[in-house]
């Protein structure tokens, strides 16, 4: 697309329309906070249409920025691209974004897991003796973190240093909301034969309210493993993008540009994406266009 986006994330492209934003989620992935140089297909399309099931499955709990992913809702000077924006592209409310990270763990993994060998804690939280590997948490946890810019790390802060940056207010709705959404999410999932092991939201205030923003609960921000293969213990086989983590780490020791990833983890990634899409939405994962 030669429009020129206003702004531009790891993996989206954002529009300024009038009232609204149109919110471009592209094929780009990124890992460790890098881009990497080659994209997922349909990537783009299936972490917007999750959102989607997510914004309309949680509209009773808060609410969320989302207005429309129709194309023909989509102000009128984006319609000569409407072939591109078809499925991963979404119309959203502008809001002024809170700049923490809100991040709930369901089970002892990645980062957790290894604060957790050396000291008994996650994001500075004692968690009970004897966990391991995939262990799930007595309860779910509210480990926010700051919202670095690109190229920079996100780094784990504790409540009270979240209370610090946006008020005991904010913060108290930020992480009531986030273990409430993830609570109803781990619920439904588990009828689907899918466990979230954890997830990122992000929040804005949008008419004085705090709203839900950004993506909700993809295999972006989301580790998403299938029920029927999951065993404490071990490292858990997922839907997300940790396969491609794996490869990274087995292939690169994560100093100058990122490789080019290999055909086959191309493709082992978008049908982990698929199969994300289709675990969640209980739909297989059809492009929109093709449908059009």
């Amino acid at each position: 697309m030669d429009l020129r986006p206003d702004s531009r994330g790891k993996v989206r492209d954002i529009y300024d329309a009038g009232d609204n934003l149109l919110m471009v989620a592209t094929d780009r992935i990124s890992a460790f906070d890098f881009i990497l140089p080659d994209e997922i297909p349909f990537k783009g399309e299936v972490l917007n249409r999750i959102s989607k099931f997510w914004f309309d499955k949680f509209s009773d709990i808060l609410p969320n920025h989302m207005v429309s992913i129709d194309p023909a809702d989509f102000p009128e000077e984006f319609a000569q691209y409407r072939d591109y924006l078809c499925g991963r592209a979404m119309l959203v409310r502008k809001a002024e974004p809170i700049l923490v990270e809100c991040i709930v763990r369901g089970y002892l993994t990645g980062s957790g897991k290894k604060t957790y060998d050396q000291d008994g804690t996650v994001c500075g939280i004692k968690l009970p003796a004897g966990l391991t590997e995939a262990s799930k948490l007595p309860e779910p946890l509210f480990t926010p973190s700051t919202k670095a810019a690109i190229g920079d790390h996100d780094e784990n802060i504790s409540y009270e240093q979240c209370v610090d940056l946006v008020g005991s207010d904010i913060a108290s709705q930020l992480r009531d909301y986030s273990l409430k959404i993830y609570t109803a999410a781990a619920e439904y999932a588990a009828t689907r034969g899918v466990i979230i092991a954890d997830t990122k939201f992000e929040f804005g205030i949008i008419d004085g309210k705090v709203t839900l923003i950004d993506e909700c609960m993809t295999p972006d921000s989301s580790r998403f493993w299938p029920a029927d293969s999951y065993e404490e213990g071990k490292v858990q086989s997922s839907f997300d993008k940790q396969y491609l983590r794996n490869w990274l780490r087995a292939n690169w020791d994560m100093t100058g540009e990122p490789p080019h990833l290999p055909e086959e983890v191309l493709e082992g990634t978008t049908q982990r994406y698929r199969e994300a899409f289709q675990a969640i939405t209980g739909e297989e994962f059809k492009p929109m266009k093709e449908n059009a």
